[in-house]
C-alpha cells in the first residue's frame, strides 16, 4: 500500500468532483476513518498531511487515541450507547452520530460535568433503512429545538449513511435530501448549520457534488481492512 499515493489520490477525486460542482475543494474536509487500523498506521498518516479522524468504536478509540503520534483531531461517527457518553465527551472534538434525543441529553449531561462544550451532527436516516442507526427526518424536525435548547451541546450539521449501491449515482437523491433537510433545519433554527458530513469510499465524489463539507474515508486511504 503507497499511504500517501492514495491520500493524493482521495484529494484529487475531491478537487475534481468540488470543479464539477462550482465549489472549492477546501471547502470539503477528509476524515481519515481509522476503524481497525493500527496507531502506527495513524501516526504516518498524520505525517503525510491528515489531521482529521474517526472512529466507530468508543473501546477502540480509547486504547488507540492516546498511542497516536501527532497533534491529531477526533471525531467520532459510530453508533453511540448512553453508557458510552462521559467517554466520548473525553475522547472526541465532536460527535457525528448524535441519533437520539436521548443520547444527546445524556452527551448534555456528561459535557456539563467536563465543563465542556461539544459540537455534534445529527445522523439522519434517510430512507428509513432498518439495519441502520439515526433520526428519520420528520422526529428529527419535530425534536430539532429540544435538541438546540440543551446548554452544553452545539448542533454544527448532519450526517448520513446512505443505503449500499454498487452504482454511486444511486445515492445522489439520498445526498441531495440531507442538504434539503439542512435547510429546514437552519430555518428551523434561525441559524446557519456548517456542515453535512456525508460520502464514504464508494460515492465521496457524488457527495462531493452535492455539498458535503466532511467526507468520511477509510478503505480509499488504507485499502481493506484485515479480517481478524
Amino acid at each position: 500500500m503507497d499511504l500517501l499515493r492514495n491520500i493524493n489520490s482521495v484529494r484529487e477525486r475531491i478537487a475534481a468532483a468540488c470543479a464539477r460542482a462550482g465549489r472549492e475543494p477546501s471547502s470539503v474536509t477528509l476524515v481519515a476513518v481509522t476503524k481497525g487500523q493500527p496507531p502506527e498506521l495513524i501516526s504516518e498518516a498524520a505525517r503525510l498531511g491528515l489531521t482529521l479522524f474517526g472512529e466507530n468504536k468508543i473501546q477502540e478509540a480509547k486504547a488507540k487515541i492516546p498511542l497516536c503520534l501527532g497533534r491529531l483531531r477526533w471525531h467520532f461517527i459510530g453508533h453511540l450507547q448512553t453508557n458510552k457518553c462521559r467517554e466520548a465527551v473525553e475522547l472526541f472534538e465532536m460527535v457525528q452520530s448524535v441519533d437520539s434525543l436521548h443520547v444527546a441529553e445524556e452527551l448534555n449531561k456528561r459535557a456539563e460535568q467536563a465543563a465542556k462544550t461539544l459540537p455534534i451532527l445529527m445522523e439522519v436516516n434517510i430512507v428509513g433503512e432498518a439495519s441502520k442507526f439515526g433520526y428519520r427526518p420528520e422526529k428529527l424536525r419535530t425534536e430539532l429545538s429540544q435538541l438546540n435548547a440543551l446548554p452544553r451541546l452545539e448542533i454544527h450539521g448532519l450526517m448520513t449513511v446512505p443505503p449500499w449501491s454498487s452504482e454511486p449515482e444511486n445515492v445522489r437523491p439520498v445526498f441531495r435530501q440531507l442538504r434539503e433537510l439542512k435547510l429546514e433545519c437552519e430555518q428551523i433554527l434561525g441559524a446557519p448549520l456548517p456542515h453535512l458530513s456525508m460520502g464514504m469510499t464508494g460515492d465521496f465524489e457524488i457527495a462531493s457534488e452535492e455539498g458535503a463539507t466532511m467526507v468520511r474515508i477509510g478503505t480509499a486511504l488504507f485499502g481493506e481492512r484485515k479480517k481478524r
